[in-house]
């Protein structure tokens, strides 16, 4: 299991890599202004979906687009 540094460096990566620096920022200021709570989003965005299938969804993702970790000098 990885630790939660490690997690969030592979996060901040992530959506800098698809969203650039300075929108990864306006990402994350939004969800601190607002205190966002992922986990009620979560319940309304997936409220129709089957866990199951949810699962498998992300697998599938997972294996076409593989997490590349940059590593920190």
């Amino acid at each position: 299991m990885r630790n939660t540094a490690v997690i969030m460096q592979d996060g901040m990566n992530y959506l800098v890599s698809k969203l650039g620096a300075y929108e990864t920022e306006v990402f994350i200021w939004n969800l601190l202004k607002e205190q966002f709570d992922y986990t009620e989003w979560q319940k309304k965005y997936f409220a129709d979906v089957k866990l199951e299938d949810f699962n498998k969804k992300v697998a599938e993702y997972d294996k076409l687009n593989p997490i590349k970790v940059k590593q920190m000098a």
